[in-house]
C-alpha cells in the first residue's frame, strides 16, 4: 500500500470495500457496498476465474480477486467466510485496517472446534487474536442474509431496521457508516467482547428489527439461561488468567 490515506465517501466510509468470502452473505453484502457507491474486491476459496462468472451474475460491478490480494488493496475488509478458515487469513495484509467480522461457527460447516464452541468462546476476539495488527468490528452476523438483502431502507424510514456491532470507538464509528449507508440504522453495543451477544443462540441472533427493540434483545441477555452461561464462563476465564 502507498503512504496515502484511503479515499473515503462522504460518510468517512474507505472507497475501496474488500469482502472475503463469496458465498450468500459475501455477495449479499457485495451487493449492498455496490449500492452505496463503493469499489468492491471480492474472494472465494481459490483461483479468481473459478467465482468470477458467479460474481457477475449476483454482484454485478464487483471484482473477483485472490484472498491476498482482497486483504492488500482494500481499504476495509468484511469477512464472510467459514470461521474455521480464520487462520487463512494474511494478518500482515490486514494491518492498519479495519475488519468487519460477520462470521458465526457451525458445525455443520467448521467442524467440532471446542475453542469456537464453547460457552466461553468469544469469536470475534480470536479473529483480532489472529489480526493483531487490525481493528476487528463485530457486524453482519445476527441477522440472515434474506433480511440484508431485501429489507434495507432509507434512513428514517418507518420500517428501517438495526444493525449492532461491537469493537473499539474508532473501528467501530467507521463500521457504522458503512451500515448506515447500506440502508440499515448503526446500533453499537460496545467493545469486542460485548459481541457474545450477537452470536448463535443468543436473543439477537437471527433479530431483524429496529434499533429499539434489537437494543432490548441485547440489554436482556444476561437475564437469559444462554446468556447466564456465556457470562459466567467469561468471567471465570478472567479470574482464571
Amino acid at each position: 500500500m502507498s503512504g496515502q490515506a484511503p479515499a473515503t465517501g462522504s460518510a468517512g466510509v474507505p472507497a475501496r470495500i474488500g469482502i472475503i468470502g463469496a458465498g450468500k452473505v459475501g455477495t449479499v453484502l457485495a451487493r449492498l457496498a455496490l449500492g452505496a457507491g463503493h469499489e468492491v474486491l471480492i474472494s472465494g476459496s481459490g483461483d479468481p476465474a473459478k467465482i468470477s462468472l458467479i460474481i457477475s451474475v449476483l454482484a454485478p460491478g464487483a471484482r473477483a480477486l485472490t484472498t491476498a490480494e482482497v486483504a492488500r488493496e482494500a481499504d476495509l475488509v468484511i469477512l464472510a467466510l467459514p470461521l474455521s478458515r480464520l487462520r487463512t487469513l494474511p494478518a500482515e495484509d490486514l494491518a492498519g485496517k479495519v475488519v468487519i467480522d460477520a462470521m458465526n461457527y457451525w458445525w455443520e460447516t467448521d467442524g467440532e472446534d471446542p475453542q469456537l464452541a464453547g460457552p466461553a468462546a468469544s469469536t470475534s476476539e480470536l479473529v483480532q487474536a489472529h489480526l493483531p495488527g487490525a481493528q476487528v468490528v463485530k457486524a453482519f452476523n445476527h441477522m440472515g442474509y434474506h433480511d440484508l438483502d431485501e429489507k434495507g431502507r432509507p434512513a428514517g424510514h418507518p420500517e428501517r431496521l438495526a444493525i449492532a456491532l461491537a469493537g473499539p470507538a474508532g473501528a467501530v464509528e467507521v463500521a457504522s457508516a458503512l451500515v448506515e449507508e447500506m440502508g440499515f440504522d448503526a446500533l453499537p453495543i460496545g467493545e469486542l467482547r460485548e459481541g457474545v451477544r450477537l452470536q448463535p443462540f443468543s436473543s439477537a441472533f437471527g433479530a431483524a428489527t429496529a434499533a429499539g427493540p434489537l437494543r432490548e434483545l441485547i440489554e436482556g441477555f444476561g437475564e437469559t439461561e444462554r446468556g447466564r452461561e456465556v457470562l459466567a464462563a467469561l468471567a471465570e476465564g478472567e479470574t482464571g488468567a
